[in-house]
């Protein structure tokens, strides 16, 4: 694959770089920013509750928005020499606060539209799996900064380490999906919204989110002896 394929990824970084540029000629921090974006996120959250098309398609729109806005504030902060750890926490926080918040929202709206009650259960599992994700980083990573200072990441790799490169079609491939799945989710709920489907992604999301703790769970007993 081309260098120029691999800048694709994430696209919404292609959104927030015209974005950014605009954002930075205010007279704005990079953590009101942030701010912004969990206010754009809660209030996608509150169309998602609210069930039907119309709305589930409104805040699907807003959840891109947030998404633009959380890629712009690290963007904002590099330009403006704004980075903090309490700035760092604060984004993630807000990621945190946000994604939880969709899967319970969306629960309520799916169960509201639906009469069935499964689907608010199926979306307070999957933000609760979110949620120990959360908690799990903060610990990993508070542990690691105990350890090294500010030399790794909760990745276990050093801050001015680059991820290693795809050697073969099969690597771009789980990259291209992991970088979508992750960086790039606003635009699979905006497209299962677009087609009236985003209620597929509550029992993946109560799957997949338990799935994920649990692997960074033993992830960091094995490698941090916790």
């Amino acid at each position: 694959m081309d260098p120029t394929t691999a800048r694709l990824f994430p696209l919404i970084r292609r959104i927030s770089a015209r974005v950014s540029p605009v954002i930075v000629q205010l007279p704005v921090t990079a953590n009101q920013v942030t701010a912004a974006s969990l206010a754009v996120g809660l209030a996608a959250c509150w169309g998602f509750m609210q069930g039907g098309f119309s709305w589930t398609l409104g805040g699907a729109m807003l959840f891109t928005l947030c998404y633009t806005l959380d890629n712009c504030d690290g963007e904002v902060a590099r330009f403006k020499n704004q980075t903090s750890g309490f700035g760092d926490k604060f984004d993630t926080f807000v990621d945190w606060v946000v994604h939880a918040g969709f899967f319970a929202a969306l629960g309520v709206g799916v169960a509201k539209e639906s009469g069935d009650d499964l689907w608010l259960w199926l979306g307070f599992i999957a933000a609760a799996g979110g949620t120990i994700n959360y908690f799990i980083g903060v610990a990993v990573d508070a542990r690691l900064r105990l350890e090294t200072g500010d030399a790794l990441d909760t990745t276990g790799r050093r801050n001015d380490d680059h991820p290693p490169r795809p050697e073969d079609w099969k690597q771009w491939a789980l990259m291209a999906f992991r970088e979508f799945a992750r960086a790039d989710f606003c635009f699979i709920v905006l497209a299962l919204a677009l087609i009236d489907l985003t209620w597929l992604l509550l029992p993946a999301g109560a799957i997949g989110a338990h799935v994920y703790w649990m692997t960074q769970f033993v992830r960091g007993a094995r490698d941090y002896h916790v």
